[in-house]
């Protein structure tokens, strides 16, 4: 154990705060608050893999509206030394400089091979991964190019907001919580999988892959490898996350305290 008593590191994703209604996003809000609370005493470093928010755009002297709770205990968790990594994710693509120095995140645009413990662990949010992602690879192209990025910031953020949540496609996740759980996905047709395959042939020294994006918990051996690849599911309906312990094991756990 390490001598501060933080020796965990923990690992989650798709928040998509925001949507459906404020009502209810307010909840999850609350709920991942907790959870925050629960881990902070033994975490040494948090990584979220994106989709945190459901949109997220930074204006020059503007953010979004709302989330102050969890951007608060961030900001707390930062302050008594816990290293909380953000992934950029497909909905919360735009972000820039705020959360990194007004709240001390440590941002990660890209997916990276990262020395977790005693563990290689290539880890990101998953969106633009796999040979045939075509569509986020495009919306990559778009999002990211500069000339669309200062078109957009022109626009008033009311305007602004409204079209990023409609870009979002909010009514396709309110369907996935009516749906709740009851999505299965074969495993060997993901191209997170197909991607992770191909990865660790290319780097057989990594140990863990972690992702977001899918919104389906799986944990699995990787095939003629040593490899483990983890998909974190999301706290829409699953209330999922990674742990990797002082001895470099990894779980897939579920929270329990999710009343409202």
């Amino acid at each position: 154990m390490s001598e501060n008593g933080k020796k965990n590191f923990y690992f989650l994703s798709d928040f998509h705060l925001g949507i459906p209604d404020h009502e209810s996003s307010l909840i999850r809000e609350k709920i991942i608050i907790r959870w925050m609370d629960a881990v902070k005493e033994d975490a040494k470093e948090i990584y979220l893999l994106g989709d945190i928010f459901d949109f997220w755009f930074e204006y020059s002297k503007v953010v979004p509206k709302g989330y102050v709770r969890i951007l608060a205990k961030i900001a707390e968790l930062v302050d008594i030394g816990i290293n909380v990594h953000l992934f950029r994710g497909n909905h919360d693509i735009w972000e820039f400089n705020y959360l990194k120095e007004e709240i001390g995140i440590i941002y990660h645009s890209d997916p990276e091979t990262i020395m977790i413990g005693n563990k290689n662990v290539h880890l990101g949010h998953g969106h633009g991964l796999g040979p045939d992602d075509i569509f986020y690879k495009l919306l990559l192209r778009i999002f990211d190019g500069k000339v669309n990025q200062f078109i957009f910031k022109w626009l008033h953020p009311d305007i602004g907001v409204r079209i990023g949540l409609l870009l979002s496609d909010k009514h396709r996740y309110i369907k996935r919580l009516e749906r709740g759980k009851d999505v299965e996905i074969i495993l060997e047709n993901e191209l997170l999988y197909k991607y992770a395959v191909k990865k660790s042939a290319e780097a057989p020294d990594i140990d863990y892959f972690i992702f977001g994006h899918r919104h389906v918990p799986v944990f699995a051996d990787m095939p003629d490898s040593k490899a483990k690849i983890v998909i974190l599911g999301d706290w829409m309906t699953h209330f999922t996350y990674a742990k990797i312990d002082e001895n470099g094991a990894i779980t897939l756990n579920k929270f329990e305290d999710i009343k409202n």
